[in-house]
């Protein structure tokens, strides 16, 4: 659930004297189907996460691809699931702790 996730990326992300991990998430190429009824649907994307430091100059340091399952509930459209293959790694040192 959520909690894991916020517990997850709380112990690994490095936090930044601003607060933040510095990056910037990019997601390209969306291609969304639908069912008939129009109560569920699937999405494909790439997302390349970009960042900066006062250590590291801007640059890609992650890429791949998201393949997610929404479900409509109440008029509301959630998330149902995703799925995060990533394809290229670069340095993560700067955003990824132990």
């Amino acid at each position: 659930g959520a909690a894991a996730v916020r517990d997850v990326l709380e112990r690994l992300v490095i936090l930044h004297d601003d607060g933040t991990p510095k990056t910037k998430h990019v997601t390209t190429n969306l291609v969304i189907e639908s069912d008939a009824p129009g109560a569920n649907a699937t999405a494909r994307s790439y997302f390349t996460v970009l960042q900066a430091t006062a250590t590291v100059p801007l640059q890609p340091i992650v890429a791949g691809r998201y393949h997610d399952r929404f479900v409509k509930q109440d008029g509301t459209w959630r998330f149902a699931d995703r799925l995060i293959f990533v394809d290229l790694v670069g340095n993560v040192g700067d955003h990824l702790g132990h």
